[in-house]
């Protein structure tokens, strides 16, 4: 489980170089931005600083909560930019999750994610691999895993919007058995 959790997270940091280079475009009318939170959120980090924050890796509090390992790095300004998205924009339950995977899903015929969604939707990816990892019940490790499993197709279908033939991404076929939840 720990090579497959180190894997998903490795996925997650890759997928976050591919997103500064290839979403720029934005919905219109979506509600989420950056400045529900306050100040310093308004674009997101380029992708080589965001990678080296997730490549120190996070770690999942008693209270649900993911945070930074590195306190050095945890400390800067993207290191608290990403805690605060941690914390107010990222679901920290199944049924969040769900509902972010359900607008998501919703948002498909439309343009690519602006970057700040797309960056959304990467780190609710990531969130759902800790989670699924910590989870003690096969059941909640299941949804935990198919959530993760339906938002990772998410990210191809938006990375695929007008490159993909007939409008569809790649499957995620044979890679997602890697997400059974059964140790």
């Amino acid at each position: 489980m720990a090579a497959t959790l180190q894997f998903l997270a490795c996925l997650v940091v890759a997928i976050c170089l591919l997103s500064g280079v290839t979403t720029t475009q934005h919905h219109a009318g979506q509600p989420m931005d950056s400045t529900s939170v306050g100040g310093g959120l308004q674009k997101p980090e380029a992708p080589e600083v965001m990678f080296e924050l997730l490549w120190a890796g996070l770690e999942l509090d008693v209270m649900g909560q993911l945070h930074i390992q590195d306190e050095e790095l945890a400390s800067t300004h993207p290191g608290r930019r990403l805690r605060l998205l941690l914390q107010h924009h990222v679901p920290s339950d199944l049924e969040g999750a769900e509902q972010r995977l359900q607008q998501l899903q919703d948002l498909r015929k439309g343009p690519p994610l602006s970057t700040w969604d797309f960056e959304h939707l990467l780190l609710t990816g990531l969130s759902c691999v800790y989670r699924l990892h910590a989870a003690s019940e096969a059941e909640e490790r299941g949804r935990w895993a198919q959530v993760f499993t339906l938002l990772a197709q998410e990210t191809l279908w938006d990375l695929c919007k007008g490159f993909c033939p007939q409008d569809q991404p790649p499957s995620l076929g044979s890679w997602a058995s890697i997400l059974d939840p059964v140790p």
